[in-house]
């Protein structure tokens, strides 16, 4: 019984985990002023009628603080990636000239960066939801093991150990979004 808890709680603390690496995720992908050529991660460019994600057809650089040039390996591609930024929804009008393709980040406004906390702070808070979510189910199978005759002080135990997990990793959401917005509302 001992291990069919423990097993609960590790695969609780692993959906926790997971949560908070797709918050990473999504934290990269919000634009802070700054060019990021991490901004482009997941942007997928049809190339010959597949799905391609874009570093596989072009070099993706930063020429300077505002600037993200792309160059596609073939220039046939000019078109598609151009195509896939703007569905994308970036806010960014690409700038082809024939060979690269440049995005110049614009300065963001008062308005805009205020926008964009509030997007940061849902996606917190979603990562908090299923952080939650993760401690439920723990709590639930620690529940139904106690009832199948494991100990009830161990039982409660068990549970203040997940909760204990829930916060730390509550805790870690506030610290990522905290960096975050100080990095959205830095000029």
């Amino acid at each position: 019984m001992e291990e069919e808890v423990l097993l609960i709680i590790d695969i609780a603390e692993e959906g926790m985990k997971h949560s908070l690496e797709h918050l990473q995720k999504e934290l990269v992908r919000v634009r802070t002023g700054k060019a990021s050529t991490t901004m482009l991660d997941g942007l997928l460019v049809v190339y010959y009628g597949t799905p391609t994600p874009l570093k596989q057809v072009a070099n993706i650089t930063t020429s300077d603080a505002r600037t993200i040039v792309i160059q596609p390996w073939e220039k046939n591609m000019l078109g598609p990636i151009e195509k896939a930024i703007f569905e994308a929804n970036f806010g960014i009008t690409p700038q082809n000239d024939g060979e690269y393709i440049r995005l110049v980040i614009p300065a963001l406004t008062e308005d805009r960066r205020k926008d964009l906390v509030k997007q940061v702070k849902q996606l917190g808070e979603d990562a908090k939801v299923g952080i939650r979510s993760y401690r439920h189910k723990a709590m639930d199978g620690i529940k139904k093991e106690v009832k199948n005759g494991y100990p009830e002080d161990a039982g409660k135990r068990r549970e203040n150990e997940v909760q204990e997990l829930t916060n730390k990793y509550s805790e870690k959401v506030d610290k990522m979004l905290e960096v975050k917005e100080a990095d959205i509302m830095t000029v």
